[in-house]
């Protein structure tokens, strides 16, 4: 019987590469399906490519106050209510959660993605980042749990730098949930993709199976433990993924295009399960209505920089910056 609990390298849930140690986890009562003669393997190989370079663009020069929507870092007050909006300004150092120092990021091929971005943002905020393709919004996000490591700068998340000796430990407090969950889902079960992370970071089976049942209860896919992945909807599949991510307890969830393919009624479920979460959370979307309902703060990138940064409605009713940056209002 082959293993079906089989880690990748690009996996952002586990370091580790190859067959996990020990027996495989079961649902309760119920052990897995044999998966055949040889190991299961992910229809989908992922691969991080960069978002092509786009042209040039100028930066919109606004005549009013450039700080009202360009302040690095929005001001948080500790014992704020999480994701409440606050006023722009110099996030406080013992509030700051995440924090980017003039991060620059060049592929292999020499094309630079990231261009000294700087960003703060405080534990609990509700934070969107938005831009048009190839501004480096997936480039920043793969920063944040160590999947991409700075060319030049520093990643800090709750005063841990990202690097190479941190990054079992940051991806345990960094959830990534890509905009394709087949990239994520690649065991025979739900359950067993759900116990993935925790099993790789050493918890014990016992704990394993009750973060499995805490996670798939957290975002509505409770009895759903003994299903084929990708027998499920688009809408399920999306809410398993996030639940792989919820079984490490993280500190932080970083979604990529959440909303992207879902029906209006599995848009309106994503948005409530958004507003039952008490993590940091960091979305890149470009839907802007899903933007102007949820976040109080918006993050404007272009070119791989940070262009805008503040509080969302602000932004989003000022039509000559949108129109510079490729954007709409919702």
């Amino acid at each position: 019987m082959s293993d079906p609990l089989v880690g990748r390298p690009d996996d952002p849930r586990s370091d580790s590469v190859g067959r996990r140690d020990g027996p495989p986890l079961d649902p309760p009562d119920q052990r897995a399906a044999d998966s055949g003669d040889g190991e299961h393997a992910h229809p989908h190989e992922h691969e991080h490519v960069h978002e092509d370079a786009p042209p040039h663009v100028h930066v919109h020069v606004h005549e009013h106050d450039p700080t009202e929507l360009h302040a690095v870092g929005t001001a948080a007050l500790a014992g704020a209510e999480a994701g409440a909006a606050v006023e722009p300004g110099e996030i406080d150092a013992a509030a700051r959660w995440i924090e980017l120092e003039h991060v620059h990021f060049s592929y292999p091929d020499g094309f630079e993605a990231l261009h000294g971005v700087s960003l703060q943002i405080a534990r609990g905020e509700k934070v969107a980042l938005v831009g048009p393709n190839g501004a480096g919004k997936s480039t920043l996000m793969l920063h944040l749990n160590g999947i991409h490591l700075p060319s030049h700068g520093t990643v800090r998340i709750g005063g841990t730098v990202v690097d190479r000796k941190s990054v079992k430990r940051i991806r345990a407090e960094v959830g990534l949930v890509f905009q394709d969950p087949d990239d994520q889902l690649f065991s025979p079960t739900v359950f067993e993709d759900v116990a993935f992370g925790p099993l790789h970071m050493g918890v014990p089976q016992a704990e394993i199976h009750e973060r499995v049942e805490r996670a798939l209860a957290a975002v509505g896919m409770s009895g759903f433990e003994r299903r084929l992945p990708h027998r499920l909807s688009l809408g399920q599949r999306k809410r398993v993924a996030l639940a792989t991510v919820l079984s490490m307890d993280p500190s932080v969830l970083v979604f990529d295009e959440p909303s992207a393919g879902l029906d209006p009624r599995g848009r309106r479920e994503l948005i409530g399960l958004l507003r039952t979460l008490d993590q940091t959370l960091i979305v890149s979307s470009h839907d802007m209505k899903l933007v102007a309902e949820i976040f109080p703060r918006l993050v404007v990138m272009d070119g791989g920089v940070v262009v805008g940064d503040g509080p969302t409605d602000a932004i989003l009713a000022d039509d000559a910056f949108l129109e510079a940056h490729g954007l709409e209002r919702p």
